[in-house]
C-alpha cells in the first residue's frame, strides 16, 4: 500500500512537471524529492498510528477430527462429502460383530451371577448362607453390570454420527480399512455449520490507538474490486510467538525471534458480503484496514489505498 502511494504522488510530479511546463534541473527534481519525503512520511506515519493496515488477513474455521470410540474395521461410509448433515447423520459403520459377542457373553455372566445372588439370598434364609458371601455376589453382580454398560456404550458407537450440523470433506474413508480411535489419526474431518472468523495480523505498534468497535474494511484476494464493511470485534491478548509450556528445558536466547502479529477479530457488517461470503472458501486471503476516532481525514486517504488495492486483485500473480 505504500507503494501505491509512491506511485500516486510520483504520478501527481509528472503531470505537474507537464502541465506547468517546470524545468527538470537540480533545484526543481530534488525538491519534488524531498518534498515527497516528507509528505509521504508523514502521511504513512499518521496513517499507521491511526489508521493501520494489514496485508496479512485470513477467514478462519472450526474443523473437528473424527475419531471414533472404537476400534474396529469399518464395514459402510454412507456420507457424502461435502453434502450438508443434520445432527446424528452417520458418517460411517464399524463391525460390531466382536462387540456384540462382548455383549452377549457378559450378559451370560451377569445371569449367572444374579442366579448365585438369588441362590445365596434364599440359603441365608434357611441359615446355610453368609452375609459375606451375599455381599460378594452382589459386588460381582454390579461389577458385571458396569461391564454390560460398557459394552453397549462400544457396541452403540459402532456407529459413528456427525456431532452437529455440518459436514465432512476430503472423505478418503473406504469399508474394508481400520478406523482406530488413536487421536493421531482421524478417520474424518468434519466442518461444523458455525461460520467464519476473520482476522486481521495486525503488527504490534499498531494497536496503539485501536479498541473494539472501531470500524474496519476488508478486502479479499478472490473478490476484486469489491471492499467490505465492518467493526473490531475482538482483540487477542497473547501471540504464540510468547507461549511457553512445561518441560525440562530453560528458555534460552536462540537467536532474533520474530516479534509476531497481534491478531485483530474482525466482524463483517457489510450486507453486501452475504451474497459473496458462500463463494468464498473457508481460509480466503485478503487485507484490512481499521480505522480509530482520531484524525478522520486521513482515514479517507486510507480507504482510497484500500479500494486501489482491491482493484489491483484483478491483476493475477504468476506463481
Amino acid at each position: 500500500m505504500d507503494l501505491l502511494l509512491v506511485l500516486t504522488y510520483a504520478a501527481i510530479c509528472v503531470a505537474i512537471f507537464k502541465i506547468f511546463r517546470i524545468p527538470l534541473n537540480k533545484w526543481s527534481v530534488p525538491t519534488a524529492v524531498l518534498g515527497g519525503v516528507l509528505m509521504i512520511g508523514a502521511l504513512i506515519f499518521t496513517m499507521n498510528y491511526n489508521h493501520p493496515y494489514s496485508e496479512v488477513a485470513r477467514s478462519y474455521f472450526i474443523s473437528v477430527p473424527v475419531i471414533p470410540v472404537v476400534s474396529g474395521q469399518v464395514i459402510d461410509v454412507p456420507v457424502q462429502p461435502n453434502q450438508p448433515l443434520q445432527k446424528g447423520d452417520v458418517l460411517f459403520r464399524i463391525d460390531p460383530t466382536p462387540f456384540e459377542y462382548r455383549v452377549k457373553s457378559i450378559k451370560a455372566q451377569l445371569i449367572s451371577a444374579n442366579g448365585d445372588r438369588f441362590r445365596i439370598t434364599e440359603l441365608i434364609k434357611r441359615n446355610f448362607g453368609t452375609q459375606r458371601e451375599l455381599e460378594s455376589a452382589i459386588a460381582r453382580a454390579d461389577d458385571l453390570q458396569a461391564q454390560l454398560d460398557n459394552a453397549q456404550y462400544e457396541l452403540d458407537n459402532t456407529i459413528v454420527r456427525a456431532p452437529s450440523r455440518g459436514f465432512v470433506t476430503h472423505v478418503s474413508l473406504r469399508p474394508g480399512m481400520m478406523a482406530t480411535k488413536l487421536p493421531l489419526r482421524p478417520s474424518m474431518v468434519f466442518i461444523p455449520e458455525e461460520g467464519q472468523y476473520f482476522a486481521a495480523w495486525m503488527r504490534q505498534n499498531s494497536l496503539l490507538r485501536l479498541s473494539v468497535g472501531d470500524e474496519a474494511e476488508v478486502a479479499f484476494d478472490g473478490i476484486p474490486g469489491k471492499v467490505f464493511e465492518g467493526k473490531v470485534k475482538s482483540v487477542i491478548s497473547v501471540i504464540a510467538e510468547g507461549q511457553i509450556q512445561p518441560s525440562g528445558t530453560l528458555i534460552s536466547y536462540t537467536g532474533a525471534p520474530p516479534p509476531g502479529r497481534v491478531p485483530v477479530i474482525i466482524e463483517i457488517t457489510d450486507p453486501d458480503y452475504a451474497q459473496y461470503s458462500k463463494q468464498m472458501p473457508g481460509g480466503a486471503y485478503g487485507q484490512a484496514a481499521l480505522y480509530s476516532k482520531h484524525f478522520h481525514h486521513i482515514a479517507a486517504m486510507r480507504k482510497i489505498l484500500l479500494r486501489m488495492s482491491a482493484w489491483m486483485n484483478y491483476i493475477f500473480p504468476f506463481h
